[in-house]
């Protein structure tokens, strides 16, 4: 059997400037990056700005198990199989992070024959935006640091700043940091510490922003720190913005690469949605509803948080209106929740599936909310029994929600034939698409709707300090903005352990930040951390190259 960077390594690719004349475009509409990798131009944002939108169509999860569960597999796996159909989808994908790609996961670019290649370069440098944000945030830091060093004539409080370094690598030793020591050359002493680079504000600006303009007013509106008056500093306060915008003029233009059959996709920004809102940018999803009848995109993890902000948020924002939600369900994610180890997860188990399906209605129920059809992709690994499938396949009628068999990993395109037939149906009927809540809630309002209606809580508790900083945010006039949850992707609740459907519990939020050039707030449930750690063997450990640069374990 082969692994998935072999499957990837044998594939023949399409130059890009075959992938690009597929979608139409010109030599002027994008910028080959080698040749297998391009970036989309400002001309082609210019040229289809008055054509109509496709079909948006969001693929999200139940609650996973450590591993994953196949979205970004079956995103490209619909996309293969929509082609196979006659339909012209364009896909639309987050970046991976280099944070789990040597963690936990491994690569993020699908998996089996329902890939996105160049699968290498995808989860390592692709074409350096991870490292442009990266950069651009550590930048308005320096900047932050240097103006205190120099006199601080905005009396800036270093006791309350807002902003992190940020790197895309998991290193739970940057949590915490202390900077400028070794004397007064090297600055002012103070606590500091890091975030990996797909939670930083900066990553949230990148794919929220509509374009250059955009982008620099929302950097110029990062809140940094606060004065030693209370007063709040921005980094438009320091001049930060152009040099910042200037970091990530090319990191703001989409990617163009292919899946294994050669459909289009469209990869830009890579925000977690556990502690970030889990979506690719705006930019590239509009521009895939431009070139494409359907555009297929996913958001991160459960659809407790991703697509929860998918909707909520980028939606909002970006005046999205989405047609269908495919809801990606596996026998053994189900078995996971229903209290079997991760490493027993293979092993059929109909008690466990029965007491975990449960985690799969609350999904369903939840994305009815939304007002958007739903469909059930059961994505199916080699280890599945046919009693494991038959039991899913029969919980899915029972609860009135169409579904389809997933076989993309084993058999690509056509492995998604019948989910691709299903959803086309589905995006055919009436969406009558609206937020869960309104902007004019208060923030505590908008998490106690979420924690209610999506996690079923009984209702939030706020910290002291989560309450000194509702009042903070407030005073700044951040209670009208949307909220971004950051909480554990594998409970509906802020408790990793609270598997399945919990019942009777609260949700504790223990700190907010005001994201302000995002547009939303940040808050902080249970023990969630924004810098990941590594495991105990590292994913890093099996990653190789040989004397020919042919690399082996990736994924």
């Amino acid at each position: 059997m082969l692994t998935d960077i072999e499957i990837a390594q044998q594939a023949e690719m399409l130059p890009i400037r075959t992938v690009a004349e597929k979608l139409g475009l010109t030599e002027e509409d994008y910028e080959p990056y080698g040749r297998y990798k391009a970036k989309l131009t400002e001309n082609l944002f210019q040229k289809t700005a008055n054509r109509p939108d496709g079909k948006l169509i969001l693929v999200t999860a139940i609650n996973p198990t450590p591993a994953g569960e196949g979205k970004t597999t079956t995103t490209t796996g619909l996309g293969q199989a929509m082609h196979k159909i006659g339909k012209n989808a364009v896909i639309a994908l987050r970046e991976p992070s280099l944070g789990p790609v040597f963690g936990v996961k491994g690569g993020a670019a699908g998996g089996g024959y329902a890939q996105v290649v160049p699968m290498e370069d995808i989860n390592l440098h692709f074409t350096g935006d991870m490292h442009a944000i990266t950069a651009a945030n550590n930048l308005l830091c320096a900047l932050l640091d240097n103006h205190i060093h120099q006199g601080n004539a905005l009396g800036i409080d270093t006791r309350r700043i807002n902003m992190t370094r940020c790197m895309d690598m998991n290193d739970r030793a940057l949590r915490s940091v202390v900077v400028g020591l070794g004397g007064k050359a090297n600055g002012f002493v103070r606590e500091d510490g890091f975030c990996i680079t797909v939670a930083s504000e900066v990553m949230a600006i990148l794919c929220l922003a509509e374009d250059l303009d955009d982008l620099k007013k929302r950097l110029g509106n990062i809140l940094v720190a606060y004065s030693y008056e209370g007063k709040p500093v921005y980094a438009r306060d320091l001049d930060a913005a152009g040099a910042m915008a200037v970091l990530l003029r090319d990191a703001l233009k989409p990617n163009l690469v292919q899946t294994l059959e050669g459909t289009p996709v469209i990869m830009h920004g890579g925000p977690f949605a556990n502690i970030a809102h889990g979506c690719n940018s705006v930019r590239a999803t509009k521009l895939a509803l431009k070139l494409g009848d359907y555009c297929i995109t996913e958001a991160g993890f459960g659809s407790d948080l991703g697509a929860e902000k998918f909707f909520d948020i980028k939606c909002r924002y970006a005046g999205l209106k989405p047609s269908t939600v495919v809801l990606v369900a596996t026998a053994r994610a189900l078995k996971y929740n229903g209290g079997v180890p991760k490493t027993e997860t293979a092993a059929e188990n109909l008690e466990a599936l029965k007491k975990g399906i449960v985690n799969l209605g609350a999904h369903i129920e939840n994305m009815r909310k939304y007002g958007v059809p739903v469909v059930v992709a059961i994505n199916r690994f080699h280890t599945d029994s046919d009693a494991e499938l038959q039991l899913i396949e029969n919980y899915c009628r029972e609860h009135d929600a169409d579904f389809a068999l997933s076989e993309v990993f084993a058999k690509g395109g056509q492995g998604g034939v019948a989910l691709a037939e299903k959803v086309c149906r589905a995006a055919e009927q009436s969406s009558s698409f609206q937020p869960l809540y309104s902007t004019e809630l208060s923030i505590a309002e908008k998490l106690e709707r979420i924690a209610k209606e999506i996690y079923g809580a009984k209702g939030v508790i706020f910290t002291k300090k989560a309450q000194a900083s509702l009042q903070a945010i407030a005073a700044l006039g951040g209670d009208k903005l949307p909220v971004c949850v950051a909480k554990t992707q594998y409970s509906l609740s802020d408790d990793p352990a609270l598997l399945g459907r919990p019942k009777d519990f609260q949700i504790t939020i223990r700190d907010l930040r005001l994201s302000n050039g995002a547009g939303f707030v940040v808050a902080y449930a249970g023990d969630i951390m924004i810098m990941p750690g590594l495991p105990k063997v590292p994913a890093a450990n099996h990653i190789d190259t040989d004397n020919n640069g042919v690399i082996s374990g990736l994924f």
